[in-house]
């Protein structure tokens, strides 16, 4: 006899739980950053580098990570750390601030691979979202994907397909409701390590 799947009480797909349950700080974040206008000047624009430049550090060694590579295929060919450090080159950020900045980023642990996964999902899910802050890069401060907005840029394949292909490989994985919950709680975490360095560097620019 076949019992039939309510499908209202079914899990939802792991990015889904991700989004919803990150939705509030991750709007905050956002609104903070705008709010602290980092496309003013190039100077401003340095110190959004800089909370970009931590991000990167702290999410490196996912992208390095043995276990993460069998979840995600062609997992290191999305790191975006090599980008920032150029573009922080570009804009000339002196390597007092940067020594600092690597430092900070290279301190963060996760605890287990499941909130890694979290951590990765956020890191992944800014690069779906920074469309428009290249845009603003561009117009207001002649950046561009080969000069100071490198890790901004699209993906070459576009940066839609880039996220299904990714969200694709998440929802994937065979995570009970306690791995869910971890994962959002890795998010939840990343999210509030960016929010930190935001209130550190660019709040104080």
């Amino acid at each position: 006899m076949t019992v039939a799947t309510d499908s209202k009480t079914a899990s939802p797909p792991l990015s889904r739980r991700l989004k919803d349950e990150t939705h509030e700080i991750h709007d905050s974040l956002d609104s903070r950053i705008s709010g602290l206008s980092p496309f003013l000047s190039r100077a401003h624009y340095a110190c959004f580098l800089r909370v970009q430049l931590r991000f990167q550090h702290a999410t490196a060694r996912l992208y390095e990570d043995a276990q993460l590579h069998g979840w995600f295929e062609g997992l290191p060919r999305r790191s975006r750390l090599n980008l920032i450090e150029a573009d922080c080159h570009d804009l000339g950020l002196a390597e007092t601030f940067l020594v600092v900045d690597r430092s900070i980023g290279r301190s963060v642990r996760y605890d287990d691979p499941y909130e890694a996964v979290g951590w990765l999902y956020t890191n992944e899910g800014s690069n779906l979202g920074a469309a428009f802050l290249f845009k603003r890069a561009e117009q207001a401060l002649g950046l561009g994907a080969d000069f100071g907005a490198r890790h901004l840029a699209g993906h070459p394949e576009g940066r839609g397909l880039h996220w299904k292909r990714f969200k694709a490989q998440l929802d994937a994985l065979p995570f009970n409701d306690d791995q869910q919950g971890k994962a959002v709680a890795g998010a939840r975490d990343a999210f509030a390590f960016v929010r930190e360095a935001v209130e550190q560097v660019l709040a104080r620019s």
